[in-house]
């Protein structure tokens, strides 16, 4: 039978250029044919000089006939599956960026002395179990777990009750989850956004299946056993990985289900073109490669909303009514109080101190304050109203300059007057640790007071009276939980230059309840604002999903993401120009204006209906592409960004 002639690689250069975004072929010499499989490293002549690059097919040859040859086979370890070749080019689409952005993220960097050594053979994880019920304590959890187990691929949200008990053990879900797809034949993936959350999903995936029985795909590692690790993935030595962000795109074979931790995290956002968030990753890998995936959380975010009342994903969760019969007494307050006129001009109520002195009593009490690095907003100088946009309603910025300008439509052509009061003074809005750090200090003389911010992080404290400070994301376990927790400044967290600051600041409020010991225990939170503020309401109900819903239908309304398709161009001003009389016909443009503290260069901001989002970016792509041919300016494209700087 004759050999099938396969003489021609494809190969993915390691050239970022929008034009240059495509596979090249080049012959495979005869002495490189066994090596020169699907998914190596190897190098290339291209314009002159050699790249880097990857195989990503061997294909027979056409009509062309003088093809350059592969100079360099770099490693003939195939480090790019199939699968994972079709995730990254669906990301890069996705995000209007080129594969060898995506790719340069989804495979760590060769290290060979660790490819070249022999690996040592890994544990099966171990299934005998029992295994602890967690997400098996939710109603419509047993019929997810029972469709994983038949090989099936379900995909469901699950809504964590954030309380320190067995319903709000997310990372025994994982492993329940796990075991039953283990037991089918099948890989799993686990994602966390942090290296805590590392930690602690490590520590029950080492009980329930034994030590070494998984792979850890983290920079946490370092270098050598991070691609020891993905080796290990990639060779099918280990069934389990475990990791963060980018270990979204791990070559593990037969996957039969991603689990995601905390979603709204913004550690999932990637800092690098094209910026791509590990959800949506997860959901176009759970689709193409039909794999179950289970979304948990504390809350609900928007993106995940969405697609369960679009039928995507099924929802797993607790009635309110049962949540707060296991989670802590939540209570809200404002400095304006009746009994205390003056109330208003402190900016601790009396509220915090009875709080605090009675939790000290029985343990530690953290004190959540925002940190100082958040973006400033204005508000009025006689409310403290919010400075809003009157055009898309996102928070007016301070720049130090004016006019005011917004992120979204730039600076604004008229002068700002408050909707509610009338006034036109404006102040910007800061908060900090130090100082309230001082003034708790005198009010609990001999109580140690402790600090931990994301630059001196904590990550337990023992289970004695003290006094816990924290910025949002921060803040460290308790051994025994918080006897009570305190969330200052609630207006100001809301008040950020963020589309997302109030779903992002009740994801903060619920992983802080998460930490406090359940009301039949004594566990009470505090929350320092206005009591109308609906992320308050929904912290008090412990109603997440309720929040979701109201919080989707209003961007509805405004035409915001995730209902809408969001693209922000950066570049040259000139070139802009030019570019919104093309987009026009299927999108709002809005733009171009200046950007603050830029050279000539500005913004263009696009939205319009995902269902023609695809269309709109091929065609964005053909006209970078034409730009980087002319070797004109690049132009900077963020899809859905999560945070509008």
């Amino acid at each position: 039978m004759p050999t099938m002639d396969r003489s021609v690689a494809q190969v993915a250069v390691d050239m970022p250029l929008a034009n240059l975004d495509r596979p090249f072929d080049y012959a495979v010499p005869e002495g490189l044919s066994d090596q020169a499989q699907p998914g190596a490293r190897v190098k290339v002549r291209f314009a002159g000089r050699l790249r880097d690059g990857f195989i990503l097919d061997r294909v027979p040859a056409g009509e062309r006939q003088s093809l350059s040859p592969l100079e360099k086979v770099v490693s003939p370890e195939p480090v790019l599956s199939p699968a994972v070749i079709a995730t990254v080019r669906a990301v890069a689409d996705r995000y209007g960026g080129s594969f060898a952005d995506v790719v340069r993220l989804a495979v760590p960097p060769r290290h060979a002395a660790t490819e070249k050594a022999v690996s040592s053979p890994r544990p099966l994880p171990r299934l005998t179990g029992p295994f602890p019920a967690s997400l098996s304590e939710y109603p419509a959890a047993d019929r997810f777990l029972h469709a994983i187990a038949e090989g099936a691929h379900p995909r469901a949200a699950w809504t964590v009750a954030p309380t320190m008990g067995r319903v709000g053990d997310w990372q025994a879900g994982f492993v329940e989850a796990a075991a039953a797809t283990l037991r089918a034949g099948r890989g799993v993936l686990l994602i966390v956004p942090d290296s805590t959350g590392l930690r602690s999903v490590e520590a029950a995936v080492t009980e329930a299946f034994g030590k070494g029985s998984f792979a850890v795909l983290s920079n946490e590692v370092g270098p050598s056993a991070r691609y020891r690790n993905f080796l290990a993935v990639s060779r099918a030595q280990t069934p389990l990985a475990i990791g963060t962000r980018a270990a979204v795109f791990a070559p593990i074979a037969r996957l039969g289900l991603i689990a995601l931790w905390d979603d709204g995290n913004d550690s999932y956002s990637e800092a690098h073109a094209p910026y791509w968030h590990t959800r949506e990753v997860a959901a176009l890998r759970a689709h193409q490669e039909r794999c179950a995936l289970l979304l948990a959380a504390h809350n609900r975010t928007c993106e995940v909303q969405q697609l369960i009342e679009r039928d995507w994903l099924a929802p797993i969760e607790l009635t309110p009514k049962q949540t707060r019969s296991v989670s802590a007494a939540i209570r809200s307050s404002s400095r304006v109080s009746d009994r205390d006129p003056l109330a208003d001009q402190a900016r601790l109520p009396k509220d915090v101190f009875a709080t605090i002195r009675r939790g000290l009593l029985d343990g530690p009490v953290l004190i959540q304050v925002p940190r100082a690095g958040y973006r400033p907003v204005l508000v009025c100088a006689h409310c403290r109203a919010t400075a809003r946009c009157p055009s898309c309603g996102q928070p007016m910025v301070d720049s130090g300059q004016a006019p005011i300008s917004c992120a979204w439509c730039g600076p604004s052509n008229q002068p700002w007057r408050c909707p509610e009061c009338g006034h036109q003074d404006l102040r910007s809005a800061a908060t900090g640790v130090r100082r309230t750090a001082e003034e708790l200090g005198r009010a609990f003389p001999g109580t140690p007071v402790l600090q931990s911010s994301a630059e001196q992080r904590r990550s337990e404290i023992p289970d004695a009276p003290a006094l816990v400070l924290a910025t949002p994301g921060a803040e460290p376990a308790a051994s025994q939980g918080y006897s009570a927790a305190v969330l200052l400044d609630a207006d100001r967290m809301l008040a950020r230059a963020d589309l997302r600051a109030g779903e992002e600041t009740l994801r903060r409020w619920l992983s802080v309840t998460a930490k406090v010991r359940a009301a039949e225990a004594g566990g009470t939170v505090l929350v320092v604002g206005s009591a109308e503020a609906r992320e308050i309401q929904a912290l008090v109900r412990l109603d997440p999903v309720g929040y979701a819903r109201v919080e989707l239908a209003q961007r509805a309304e405004a035409s915001l993401p995730p209902t809408v398709k969001l693209i922000l161009i950066d570049g040259p001003l000139a070139s802009l120009s030019e570019l919104s009389g093309l987009l026009g016909k299927s999108a709002t443009v809005i733009g171009p204006f200046p950007v603050d503290g830029s050279d000539g260069d500005g913004r263009l901001t696009v939205r319009c209906n995902p269902a023609v989002a695809p269309e709109l970016l091929g065609e964005l792509h053909r006209i970078r592409a034409a730009r980087a041919a002319h070797k004109d300016p690049p132009w900077r494209v963020v899809v859905d960004p999560q945070v509008v700087e």
